[in-house]
């Protein structure tokens, strides 16, 4: 019988033995399908958000219709089509449905977790296996990632199937889920350049550890073949991309916010430090983070009824190389710096910290409790800072008081102009993003800032309302609030402004609030115009003229069932 090649890859033979047959597998899967679905049960059949309305939806729509993964109805940004795919693919047999998309979404959510599952026992035991796929699975950025139509989480799922087969030695199926990574998102193609990396620093790392220094030189070569396989895909889809666009990299406005503009000297660190903050703190993971740097003082329990073995010290190298690479370069690319970047890495600290947790505290699962309590007051709160709004169930707010705002318009003002910001403008004219049934005519500004306004108010003839929201979190007391430096960098790197409230919008625009809500420190309005007055003289007194407007929760609008429904129209 052959021998598994005895290179780093091969960390420890004993891990093939960890490995679970197909069928527990299989209802395992099914297990934690049922209960993210249940647990997503509440946001089956909101409207698509943000990014899913702005991109994802339209490109996997155009696909849908057309069978082309290069997008019609919006600009390409060059993403690897595997999920519009998928999302396409299920349209086709279920028919086009908001309720459908989710549940895809939550079935490539479970085959991540019980990735992960895998990685996490064959790195350590099922104990910690299970621990942190709770952990994970409830962790505020993954939760609200698992339903939406956004491509990080599964990118994220399919590295930790990688990262798993390429402990177990099997290089054929990490090159296969490394390139499924890669055709998610190109930049999963991080995890297995970093491995790469560490496999060219195994003889060092076999000196330091006391191996035999002599490995079959065709061992080796498979393994480092293998970590580049994904890029093979890749570049064909790029390829791709340019021939019938003529953009490699998607389009130079996209590729200037996320590259050029980001190769400053000054906010890479500044990113960098934000991207610590992601990895070891966000979201509740500093109770975590912390109970390991405690538990990390205390010796390894003593136990020889159960051993408690650390994880190989080159597992938990390769883990770092990885986790490192994801730091250095998303703090160098990515216009947002958005937590969701760092999904393939976050649940590799989990399973450290985890591990750490299991292996030195007696009572580890009541710290387990501890972290998942953190994680679902993270998921629920707001934290006194400002946050992207898809990093909790802020997004759940958001989404509903857009569809009753779009719905209040569609009843009071039919065939208004429209003035609004993205995205509320693609969700006023786009029927089957879930907000309306007929489109409206939209003028679009960037956003509600003084400066936009004032520009919005040199062409009131062109709209009759306006739709104006709180585009960005803004906590009532903030931190660092009064840091000036602070607040100038963050407009300089990081796209920060401040919107004006919907009443001095009202007063610049010679309008009247006819529409508002306010939830979670998020707010969204519609004003209705005084043609007769100009803007900027003789302002309305709002105390007379607004007429507040509240809709109670309309079952049409939470579940999707738009009148004529682009679902009923399109099957």
């Amino acid at each position: 019988m052959s021998a598994r090649p005895a290179t780093q890859f091969s960390s420890n033979i004993k891990s093939q033995t960890k490995t679970l047959p197909w069928p527990p597998q299989l209802l395992f899967f099914a297990l934690l399908f049922a209960g993210i679905m249940l647990l997503h049960a509440p946001l089956l059949r909101l409207p698509y958000f943000w990014d899913e309305a702005g991109y994802y939806i339209p490109v996997a729509h155009d696909l849908y219709l057309t069978g082309s993964p290069i997008p019609q109805s919006t600009l390409s940004n060059a993403h690897p089509p595997l999920v519009m795919v998928w999302l396409a693919f299920a349209w086709r047999i279920f028919g086009y449905s908001i309720l459908v998309t989710r549940t895809a979404m939550l079935a490539l959510a479970a085959v991540s977790l019980l990735g992960l599952f895998r990685l996490a026992r064959v790195a350590g035991n099922s104990h910690i296996a299970i621990a942190v796929t709770a952990l994970t699975a409830i962790y505020p950025v993954f939760f609200t990632q698992s339903s939406l139509a956004q491509v990080d989480l599964p990118a994220a799922g399919f590295t930790f199937w990688a990262l798993a087969a390429y402990f177990e030695a099997r290089p054929m199926r990490m090159a296969f889920w490394f390139s499924l990574a890669a055709l998610t998102k190109e930049t999963a193609v991080v995890a297995p350049v970093a491995l790469f990396a560490w496999e060219l620093a195994a003889p060092i790392s076999r000196r330091q550890f006391g191996e035999p220094a002599s490995i079959p030189a065709p061992s080796v070569r498979t393994c480092l073949l293998c970590l580049l396989a994904p890029l093979a895909p890749l570049a064909c889809w790029f390829a791709h991309h340019r021939a019938k666009t003529g953009y490699l990299f998607g389009n130079p406005e996209f590729f200037r916010y996320n590259v050029a503009a980001t190769l400053n000297p000054l906010r890479i660190p500044i990113a960098f430090a934000l991207r610590l903050w992601q990895t070891f703190g966000y979201g509740g993971l500093y109770v975590l983070s912390l109970a390991a740097l405690l538990a990390m003082l205390r010796p390894a329990r003593a136990d020889p009824r159960v051993p408690r073995p650390r994880i190989a010290i080159r597992q938990q190298a390769a883990f770092a190389a990885v986790v490192i690479a994801y730091l250095l370069f998303m703090s160098v690319v990515g216009g947002a710096a958005l937590a969701r970047y760092l999904l393939p890495v976050v649940p590799l600290i989990i399973l450290l910290f985890v591990a750490t947790l299991w292996r030195r505290i007696r009572y580890w699962k009541l710290l387990i409790a501890a972290v998942a309590i953190a994680f679902i007051a993270g998921l629920s709160t707001n934290p006194p800072y400002g946050f992207a709004i898809e990093d909790n169930l802020a997004y759940g707010d958001f989404v509903v008081m857009h569809a009753e705002a779009s719905r209040f318009l569609a009843i009071t003002h039919p065939n208004s102009a429209v003035l609004t910001a993205w995205p509320a403008s693609d969700e006023l004219t786009r029927p089957w993003l879930g907000y309306v049934a007929h489109p409206f005519h939209v003028v679009r500004i960037e956003d509600f800032t003084a400066q936009q306004i004032d520009v919005a108010r040199s062409r009131r003839n062109e709209f009759d309302t306006a739709l104006v929201f709180s585009t960005k979190y803004q906590p009532p007391h903030g931190f660092l609030d009064n840091w000036e430096a602070w607040r100038k960098i963050k407009e300089q790197f990081f796209g920060y402004h401040r919107d004006l409230p919907p009443e001095e919008v009202a007063r610049r625009l010679a309008g009247a609030i006819v529409f508002h809500k306010e939830r979670n420190g998020l707010w969204i309005a519609v004003i209705a115009l005084n043609k007769d007055q100009d803007a900027g003289i003789h302002p309305p007194e709002l105390s007379q003229q607004m007429a507040r407007v509240r809709l109670d929760h309309n079952p049409d609008i939470l579940s999707g069932n738009q009148p004529e429904s682009v679902a009923s129209r399109e099957r």
